[in-house]
This record gives structure tokens, C-alpha cells and sequence, in this order.
């Protein structure tokens, strides 16, 4: 096979349905809408679409399933416009596209899910053509949130495992993403794929979970308990590197090298319109960094930047930029004190 190049994504394709509210009610009382918007979402298709909107000529595909219907005809649409490569995107009847109501608080711009899983749910191992990829990095998002592929797998211990492990095996490097959940199945989903598992990139929730660590005492942030938790991923298996990315800061611990620390931006009031797609914005910015060879501190800066815009918009990526708008943007906004 000729020299790998290119990225991909894998996992969730979703459409967002963003409504704005005014406040995040109590139960049985009322909140406004002020505003909404509906995009395409997901970790595959957030991170995807991203990509072609660094505009840095990344070769960039996608793998996973959607129904056929209006929905899955979006992503198609949007993909296609981006440019992004669909061959292994597949369109299927037994299951709808997967949607997410996300519910957005116009002050504060946190965001509440309202999930389907829809076709999503089907994803599997038989839906991965390893031996037909050329990519240098296939990224898989999000464990947890992908039924088919976190089910028990007799020999790798979940079927995603067993993707991860064949991408290494055939060369190609990956990087992984979770998604917040609320449960205990962080050891049992999460746990298994990490010796597969090139680059890990998750928030503190994440890792908390993941690890059993105490990370965040609301509001304060425990750095040296977040370095903990990334040295313990490392321990069970991922190769080369770990990142987590609280609000504050990007956190970068390389399995050989000095952990990494870059400030998050202090953005001005009304900057901020939504934080839906925000750690997609992230992850993209670091797989493009890995990608391109950079080094783990320039990644993390221009991934902080990258979410930074991310904030612009309600919808998951309509306020990503070029990659040369990021490093404008990073270059006009103050770093955060910490």
C-alpha cells in the first residue's frame, strides 16, 4: 500500500435540533425558546466536517450508518459539500437517522441532550472495511454512545476494541473520544478499547469516570488529580498519548515527555452563542496537530482556539473556521489566568 495519508472519522452521525432557552427550568415549569437552529452533529460528523473547514487539504471520509430518510439525505448533503469522502457512510432502512434535541441556556451557553440513537445504535465491526482503508488516522467517537460497538466481545473485550485493534494492526493510528454519560459503564466500555487506543481525547467528566478520580470540586478544578487520572489511562494502555480538555485548559500527558499544559481563551461577553460541537471543535484540532506532525503544545493551542470558535455559533460547527481564522482568533483573544 502506498503511504498513508489522510483521516477517518467514525462513529456517531447525528442531527442536532438546537433550541435556545432563556433558563434551564425545574420540573413541570416553563422555559422559552428564543431562538433555534437545527445542523448535523455527532462525533464523526462534527469532527469531519471541522476538518474540511480548517481548509488545510486533509483527505478526509467517513464511516457509519444512517436511515433513509430526510435526516441521513442532510448528512449526505452536508458531507458532500464539504467535500468529506462517503463511500463507507452507509444509508439503511432498519433504524431512523439519529437526532439530539440539545437545549442551550442563552446566558450561560450550557447544554442539555435529549438523545436518539436511531441507526447509530447498528454500527458494528462488519461496517468497518479495514482492509480497504488507506487513512493515517481513523478516529472513533463516541464510546458509550454506540450500542453495536460497545457490546461484549468474547476475545477484545468490546467489538470497538476490536476495530481499534485491527486499525493498529494494518498501521493506521487511532484517536478516541467518550461521550459524558451518566452511568457506571465507564470501566466496562471505556477500559477494554485503551491498549488499542493511539491518542485518547476526552474532557475531565471523562476521565474521572474512566479512572475513578476525583477530578472537580464545583466549581475548582484539581490539576494534580486530572495529571493522575491521565498518568492511569496511560498505565492501562493507550500508546502514545492522553488529553483532557476541562473548560479551563488542555492538559497533555505523551506516554515519553513532560505533561503539557494550555490555558483555555478568556472570552468577552456575548461571545459565546453555544457550546454544542465545542469538544468535537477540540478533537478536531488535535487530530489535524497529529496529522500534520505537530508538536503536543501547538496542538493543544490551536485545538483551544478551535473550540474558541466553535463558541460562535448555536450549531455544532457552523463557527469553526479556516485554520488561519483559528490562529487570528488565538492571536486576538487573552489566554485565561491559571
Amino acid at each position: 500500500m502506498t503511504e498513508r495519508k489522510g483521516i477517518c472519522c467514525s462513529g456517531n452521525w447525528i442531527v442536532d435540533r438546537v433550541k435556545t432557552v432563556d433558563v434551564w427550568p425545574q420540573e413541570e415549569t416553563l422555559a422559552n425558546i428564543v431562538d433555534e437552529e437545527s445542523g448535523t452533529g455527532g462525533a464523526a460528523c462534527n469532527v469531519a466536517i471541522d476538518l474540511s473547514r480548517f481548509a488545510m487539504g486533509l483527505e478526509i471520509s467517513g464511516i457509519g450508518l444512517v436511515g433513509k430518510d430526510p435526516d441521513g439525505e442532510r448528512i449526505f448533503s452536508d458531507c458532500r459539500a464539504a467535500g468529506i469522502d462517503t463511500r463507507f457512510l452507509l444509508s439503511i432502512e432498519d433504524a431512523p437517522t439519529a437526532y439530539t434535541d440539545v437545549m442551550t441556556v442563552k446566558g450561560s451557553g450550557r447544554r442539555t441532550f435529549f438523545h436518539n440513537r436511531g441507526a447509530n445504535a447498528l454500527l458494528g465491526p462488519e461496517h468497518y472495511p479495514l482492509d480497504e482503508l488507506d487513512c493515517r488516522i481513523l478516529t472513533l467517537g463516541y464510546l458509550l454512545l454506540l450500542d453495536g460497538m460497545d457490546h461484549e466481545d468474547p476475545e477484545y473485550g468490546t467489538r470497538a476494541a476490536r476495530v481499534l485493534a485491527g486499525c493498529r494492526e494494518r498501521g493506521i493510528l487511532t484517536v478516541t473520544d467518550v461521550v459524558s454519560e451518566d452511568s457506571d459503564r465507564f470501566s466496562t466500555v471505556v477500559t477494554p478499547a485503551l491498549p488499542h487506543i493511539d491518542y485518547l481525547v476526552i474532557n475531565e467528566i471523562e476521565a474521572a469516570r474512566t479512572t475513578g478520580t476525583e477530578i472537580r470540586s464545583e466549581p475548582e478544578l484539581d490539576r494534580e488529580a486530572l495529571q493522575k487520572a491521565a498518568t492511569i489511562l496511560l498505565e492501562r494502555g493507550v500508546k502514545e498519548a492522553v488529553v483532557v480538555h476541562p473548560p479551563e485548559a488542555a492538559f497533555g500527558l505523551p506516554a515519553s515527555g513532560e505533561g503539557i499544559w494550555r490555558q483555555a481563551h478568556r472570552l468577552p461577553d456575548g461571545f459565546i452563542r453555544g457550546s454544542a460541537g465545542a469538544g468535537d471543535a477540540f478533537f478536531s484540532g488535535v487530530v489535524a496537530g497529529i496529522h500534520e506532525g505537530w508538536d503536543l503544545g501547538e496542538s493543544l493551542g490551536f485545538a483551544n482556539a478551535a473550540a474558541a470558535s466553535c463558541l460562535r455559533h448555536p450549531t455544532c460547527s457552523g463557527g469553526v473556521g479556516s485554520a488561519a481564522e483559528i490562529r487570528d482568533l488565538a492571536g486576538s483573544i487573552p489566554l485565561g489566568e491559571g
